[in-house]
């Protein structure tokens, strides 16, 4: 909305692009000297609602900070990488231009391509923005056609998301606005009120309505807090209660037999395996009660509509994959996905085929120095990658606590010898901290970082440049926690020099000599690029071909095809049609992990770091490295305002009572956390957010805590069972009072 005669003030319509399912319309008032004057949810957006969460309803907070990076930054010379001290890291850099620092960047890649191989060099990035442009164009573009080595992006939720795929083929789930209509609602490792927060009033109108709301998490949420019943399980030990939960459903005939028939593959094989998973086994491993586990069962069997809110956390152990693969099976099991309201939801992102063969163009490798496609890194094993050469240097290869040595992590190529980093904070969010630090410290690592902010991660940096924030750019997003196709405007101009990913990656192209049109393209192209039909025919969703920037440009948000119409033709997700799946079937036991000569049926195996594994004997205690509720993973946790809504939990250890007694620790007592790969001191906690034998302590910035690590200096590099992910739930601590 324009300015006019009677009013100084337009309204621009943009979507948050932070790492969240909402993916919120956000309307940004700005005045007459071009300034954001206000945030607020769209009111005309139907999962927004009109307001946002408390994160980023203080987002103006975060665009005017005194503490943001302006212009481009050099480190000066003689000063070593290493942790520099809150508020002083500018006396470690000096300010360059633009055309300076892109063009010393461009030259010392080349140099380092000409001596060591393009795949040398390493990108490092992720979700700090998940808008379609910043997450992946430009980007991918610049690095194909250098021969930069590629990244596995697995941190958050590949494991998860490989897993629900094998089951179902693509990701799709219940739609946000028809949670109200459950009469059961299942929250399984999903703190829908603390980083889900729009689901949150679908799941209280159908508690008004009479729905009953169970939180299966080993740590009491504010979303655990809510409910009806808490199932506090063990870390790690979802797999066997969704098997045991089976067990039940299948024993007291309770599965929809028609259903099972008509969209399924392999049910008899998977019910022989449940048979196996007695409640009184299942009891065992999770601490649940055989009495409890039934309950569970008959509850979530009967109950129609029953909606399962799945969320990522369950993926995040040694067999996170198995573990989310069995919990998607259920609804499956009991025809929960026929019933509108019912079935479940990871993500919704499956529904969004952009065309990422026009915004990427792989095939710009081609014409890189390589003349392929590069070898890919798993962004999980950062430290490894990073030390690899070291650890062969001191005759020590392969790894204490990952999954493959140094060989299999590089890929058979180069030791990295340059880092590009953006979207991420590598220094704070990765795993085996100490070990990704000593990455970041080494003299002959060139590193460089676009970011809004000092952080752990620009500490280590050769050039910082400057970041923008989505008030600040032009992007098209989908969602991974509903169906609407949005439009983010640019509200306001960039502070200072502030540049976005595309414009970054299209000039540093150009400073490297590549000479390709596409490294010119605007956001507007770009934008219409994703939108756009290949020449295939197949590298656009059918549900998207209605969608045009002219009518996002109107609107400001549109939904999918299918959802157009929820009253009169509501969306029900996996009820015909064919999966796409092997089978073209929902598969119970996996025809692509048989084809890869492994069990295609779930089954729990424990993980091996675990309160029954041999580590145990000197490390008794399973440890939670959880995520803060007013942070977006390590976002906004350098903000004084958000810091003060994490004031509770900020720097501590919880601990269950028991656990803390038989140390000597009282709550307030100054304690040491460790295992062999660090330690990290915090203050202890003592109250009922744990079951016993678990810890737990909040993910921050390292440089805001004594002794500058964070909880990943206990966390480990080893993978998950599907996708390579991160395990950061599978880690054993012991506990001291100082």
């Amino acid at each position: 909305m324009a300015p006019t005669e009677t009013s100084p003030f337009r309204v621009v319509h943009t979507v948050c692009s932070h790492d969240c399912p909402d993916s919120c319309a956000v309307l940004v008032t700005v005045d007459a000297n071009g300034r954001a004057v206000k945030v607020q949810g769209d009111p005309s957006q139907p999962v927004t609602q009109g307001f946002l969460c408390g994160k980023v309803a203080k987002y103006l907070d975060r665009v005017y900070s005194s503490q943001r990076i302006l212009y481009p930054l050099k480190r000066k010379a003689g000063i070593a990488k290493e942790p520099l001290k809150r508020g002083e890291e500018h006396e470690a850099f000096e300010r360059v231009s633009w055309d300076e620092a892109l063009s010393a960047i461009a030259a010392r890649l080349q140099q380092i391509s000409d001596t060591y191989g393009p795949e040398s060099i390493l990108p490092y990035s992720y979700a700090g923005t998940i808008g379609v442009l910043g997450f992946g164009s430009m980007d991918r573009r610049f690095f194909h056609r250098l021969g930069g080595s590629q990244l596995d992006r697995t941190i958050c939720s590949e494991a998860g998301g490989q897993a629900w795929n094998l089951v179902y083929g693509k990701k799709l789930g219940t739609p946000t606005e028809d949670f109200k209509l459950a009469k059961l609602i299942v929250a399984w490792g999903a703190n829908i009120h603390g980083n889900n927060i729009h689901l949150w009033p679908m799941v209280e109108q159908a508690r008004r309505n009479g729905a009953r709301l169970i939180v299966i998490d080993p740590y009491k949420t504010r979303t655990a807090a809510l409910a009806d019943w808490h199932i506090a399980i063990r870390p790690g030990t979802d797999a066997a209660l969704a098997l045991g939960v089976m067990h039940i459903i299948l024993r007291e005939g309770l599965e929809d037999r028609a259903y099972i028939d008509e969209m399924t593959h392999g049910f008899d094989r998977l019910a022989k395996r449940a048979s196996e998973y007695t409640p009184e086994r299942v009891a065992a491993w999770t601490g649940m009660t055989a009495e409890e586990i039934e309950q569970l069962a008959r509850e979530y069997a009967t109950t129609k509509p029953a909606a399962l809110r799945l969320n990522y956390g369950v993926q995040r152990s040694e067999n996170g994959g198995t573990a989310v693969r069995t919990i998607a099976m259920l609804p499956a099991l009991t025809g929960a996905w026929k019933h509108r309201g019912g079935g479940a939801s990871l993500s919704t992102s499956g529904a969004f085929a952009w065309n990422k063969r026009e915004l990427e163009r792989r095939d710009l490798a081609l014409d890189s120095p390589l003349g392929r496609e590069a070898r890919t890194i798993n962004m999980s094993t950062l430290g490894m990658a990073l030390t690899a050469e070291q650890r062969i240097g001191n005759g020590t290869q392969g790894v204490k606590d990952g999954a493959t040595g140094d060989a299999d992590v590089l890929g058979g190529g180069p030791p990295v010898h340059a880092l590009f980093v953006y979207n991420s904070n590598p220094g704070a969010v990765a795993p085996n901290q100490n070990a990704v630090r000593r990455g970041l410290a080494r003299a002959d690592l060139f590193t460089v970082v676009h970011e809004q902010f000092f952080n752990d991660t620009t500490d280590y940096a050769d050039y910082v440049l400057p970041a923008t924030t989505f008030l600040e750019h032009t992007d098209i997003q989908g969602a991974y926690g509903h169906y609407f196709v949005q439009l983010s405007n640019q509200a306001i101009e960039p502070p200072g020099e502030a540049r976005s990913n595309v414009w970054l990656f299209g000039q540093l192209a150009q400073f490297m000599g590549f000479t390709e049109q596409c490294f010119r393209d605007s956001e507007e192209q770009l934008i219409r690029q994703a939108l756009s039909v290949g020449l295939d025919g197949l590298s656009k969703n059918s549900g998207m071909e209605h969608v045009t920037l002219e009518d996002l440009r109107e609107q400001g948000h549109i939904p999918l095809a299918f959802h157009r119409d929820p009253e009169g033709t509501p969306f029900l997700p996996y009820t015909s049609g064919l999966m796409q799946t092997p089978s073209g079937k929902i598969e119970f036991d996996s025809s692509a992990l048989a084809a890869q000569g492994r069990d295609g049926l779930p089954s729990f195996t424990p993980p091996s770091e675990s309160r029954w594994g041999d580590g145990a004997k000197r490390f008794p205690l399973e440890f939670l490295g959880r995520k803060a509720d007013n942070y977006m993973n390590s976002t906004f946790a350098n903000l004084e305002g958000h810091r003060k809504m994490e004031a509770r939990t900020s720097q501590r250890l919880e601990m269950h009572p028991v656990n803390a007694r038989a140390r000597g620790i009282a709550d307030g007592d100054k304690v040491r956390v460790w295992n062999d790969r660090g330690e990290i001191l915090l203050t202890a906690l003592v109250d009922g957010s744990v079951p016993e034998g678990v810890v737990a302590g909040r993910m921050d910035w390292a440089k805001f805590n004594e002794g500058g690590v964070n909880v990943n200096a206990l966390t480990s590099d080893r993978l998950t069972d599907i996708g390579a992910g991160a395990t950061f739930y599978s880690v054993l601590v012991e506990v001291a009072k100082v």
